[in-house]
């Protein structure tokens, strides 16, 4: 064991304003007629390296095609992977709130005035894809990392250790009203452990009061990882290398063309990815929700800090159940 550990988690979503047709074939599955870049390709590139991916799955966005998503779920669960909880509600349709006797708004999960919404959702949800794995949901990531109180709340009361929602770029992007400054695991002060994605704070633009970058796949012209983790651990916020979490999607193998429509170009970004974990996998541990559950319960991982929940709520929302 390095006793340096690092989460592969990977948004798997297939969003209507990002294909014109056959969404979840061609962004999770990455399935082109000229070639495949997806999900797939991304544990078999895992599979070379003995890492497992965390994969949180959005049933939201792509919720007309929820027969082909229970596909995705069965097929990754299948295969090793660590199928977690993601929600992009502000997609469902109209006749889904109908249908469950709640007003379609507020649209976003940041935007949540009471615990009630924001429980209804995660159970929902997480009851699907639990049914389908046979195995509880430990962890949880808000589409675009809109969140508030209520929905740490909401994982507080479906069991669900786990936040993954923490982002100071979320923060400054108004998606969020709060983010701690940090990039090490923390706890809030109901009990859910809060695993921040990895960012570092840069120059900011003009105008802007602060800005980060976040450490994804590809990597962002502002957080470049090679040489591996050189500049990096210099700007890092907690100037730590022991922990970090990459940001990928399901199409993150895939480009974008004119139409900002997902497609296959061709190998490039696989191959890139291959080269990011011959190197990743060299000095750190890749680990799964389990594997972070379980370093934590030996001490291997430990929390850096108690944040008050309270700083996180939205001006107006009301606890409990409504």
């Amino acid at each position: 064991m390095t006793n340096r550990y690092v989460l592969l988690t990977v948004d798997t979503e297939a969003l209507p304003k990002r294909a014109s047709l056959d969404h979840v074939k061609r962004l999770i599955w990455g399935v082109h007629d000229n070639g495949s870049a997806g999900i797939r390709e991304m544990c078999s590139l895992g599979d070379e390296f003995n890492a497992k991916h965390v994969f949180f799955v959005d049933l939201c966005g792509a919720y007309p095609y929820l027969d082909e998503m229970r596909e995705v779920v069965e097929w990754l669960d299948g295969q090793g992977q660590d199928v977690q909880l993601h929600t992009h509600p502000e997609y469902l349709p109209e006749s889904f709130w109908g249908e469950h006797g709640l007003d379609s708004r507020p649209q976003y999960m940041n935007q949540y005035a009471d615990d009630a919404r924001a429980e209804f959702v995660i159970q929902h949800f997480g009851k699907l894809i639990a049914q389908i794995t046979g195995k509880e949901i430990l962890a949880h990531r808000a589409g675009s990392f809109r969140w508030n109180a209520c929905l740490i709340r909401a994982l507080k009361a479906a069991n669900i250790p786990l936040s993954f929602n923490n982002s100071m770029c979320a923060f400054h992007a108004g998606q969020c009203v709060f983010s701690e400054p940090t990039n090490l695991p923390f706890v809030w002060s109901n009990g859910v452990i809060e695993v921040p994605t990895t960012e570092k704070k840069i120059f900011p633009k003009v105008g802007k009061e602060e800005w980060w970058a976040r450490l994804t796949y590809p990597e962002s012209s502002y957080f470049k990882f090679d040489p591996w983790w050189g500049g990096f651990l210099l700007n890092l916020l907690s100037d730590s290398p022991a922990f970090s979490v990459f940001l990928l999607h399901s199409w993150s193998l895939l480009h974008w063309d004119e139409n900002g429509y997902g497609v296959y170009k061709d190998d490039q970004r696989l191959e890139g990815y291959r080269k990011l974990l011959a190197r990743l996998t060299k000095d750190y541990d890749v680990i799964t929700t389990a594997d972070f559950l379980d370093l934590h319960a030996r001490g291997l991982i430990t929390l850096t800090q108690t944040v008050d929940l309270s700083r996180a709520e939205l001006a107006g929302s009301v606890s409990g159940n409504q």
